[in-house]
């Protein structure tokens, strides 16, 4: 449902919100085709960082679409569990243990 120009914020056509919806969903999945060809540890974390960082915009643009905020605290929380999730695997991929 369009927004009306009185509500406030950017108007996006619905038709540039789906196409960025399908493309995020064809790179997630091209990602997961990745992930599961790559045979270095580190190669994996660095494409499971980019398909955190695709879900959290496929997140936002779910949240766009459905005019609901709770898709965005979601994608927060992701954001934040996938950094310190990063960190700590390539901790144990260079020293060969998480802490």
């Amino acid at each position: 449902r369009p927004r009306a120009a009185g509500e406030g914020g950017a108007v996006v056509p619905e038709i540039v919100a789906a196409i960025a919806f399908g493309w995020a969903t064809v790179l997630l999945v091209a990602g997961g085709l990745l992930i599961l060809r790559s045979d270095d540890p580190l190669e994996r974390v660095l494409v499971l960082d980019v398909l955190v960082a695709i879900v959290i915009v496929l997140l936002t643009t779910l949240s766009y679409l459905r005019d609901v905020s709770y898709y965005i605290d979601a994608a927060l929380g992701l954001a934040l569990l996938s950094f310190v999730a990063t960190l700590v695997a390539c901790r144990h991929v260079i020293r060969g243990r998480p802490f």
